[in-house]
């Protein structure tokens, strides 16, 4: 099996806690065989949210090369980048990737939107649903500003502010009541050739689940690129064709499962087939 990482920090990034010769040799240790840094390149400052206009790309150069030095050959080494909230100022985002020397770009939002001040989604506070499922529509409404623009190859962990509802506050939200913004933002990123990530979340419950990823993949049409991703873990980069789509993977939903069996939602499925509704 061919492991690739390609959502991985440095200390070029404010969260970052290793060195890109760092980041390389920990991922030859766990049997990678690629490896890509995808450093934080944001339009705001994360302490005030004033706006940026630069990257260090010198220092971004200089670790790369040192790691390439160090561990080039014996993992494929590239250089990325995760442009975080390009939708508060997209002339400064394409100012500081223009020339970027990179492979790869995330495309994210960590941000709770302009009804939330722009409160990073790290600080949402406990609250009802009625207060998360505001603070999620607002979110939304910075992704899509983000998939319209849509200069990046893959949209990052694109329910974000569950990993902080849930995880913070033991809540149990979901995106249910917010598929129609979901499709949406899937309909927007599928045209232009944008994949979106499957974040691992460390081990909890991964950023998107498997509704979305079952939505996007029924959504497409050609070849498409498909991401499994930790921020410091393992990850795998698909390339899915919407041919390869099988009856296996349409799935019946509804508001109480218990209402059909297995048999009795296959026999629903080819019931549609019949009447012509799938072809």
């Amino acid at each position: 099996m061919y492991l690739a990482d390609y959502h991985v920090h440095s200390t070029c990034s404010p969260d970052g806690h290793q060195t890109m010769a760092q980041a390389a040799e920990a991922a030859v240790r766990q049997g990678l065989n690629e490896l890509c840094i995808t450093d934080h390149v944001d339009t705001l400052y994360w302490d005030d949210f004033r706006p940026r206009w630069d990257f260090d790309w010198d220092e971004a150069r200089r670790q790369f090369r040192e790691a390439q030095a160090l561990w080039g050959d014996r993992i494929t080494l590239r250089l990325g980048a995760e442009l975080g909230d390009a939708q508060y100022g997209f002339d400064r985002a394409v100012h500081m990737m223009d020339g970027a020397p990179v492979d790869f770009v995330i495309g994210s939002v960590h941000l709770g939107g302009k009804k939330f001040g722009n409160m990073d989604l790290y600080y949402i506070e406990k609250g009802d649903e009625a207060y998360y499922d505001s603070v999620i529509d607002s979110y939304l409404d910075s992704v899509l500003e983000l998939a319209r623009w849509g200069q990046f190859q893959v949209l990052g962990h694109l329910t974000l502010p569950l990993r902080y509802i849930n995880e913070h506050h033991g809540e149990h939200m979901t995106f249910r009541r917010h598929m129609d913004r979901v499709e949406e933002v899937l309909r927007t990123v599928i045209p232009k050739g944008v994949g979106i990530e499957c974040n691992t979340n460390r081990g909890n419950e991964p950023l998107p689940g498997p509704e979305i990823l079952r939505l996007y993949r029924q959504f497409m049409t050609g070849v498409r690129l498909l991401k499994e991703t930790d921020d410091a873990s393992r990850e795998k980069v698909y390339y899915v064709d919407r041919k390869a789509l099988t009856s296996d993977e349409v799935v019946l939903q509804s508001e109480n499962e218990l209402l059909h069996t297995p048999a009795e939602q296959k026999e629903q499925l080819f019931r549609l087939f019949e009447s012509g509704l799938l072809t």
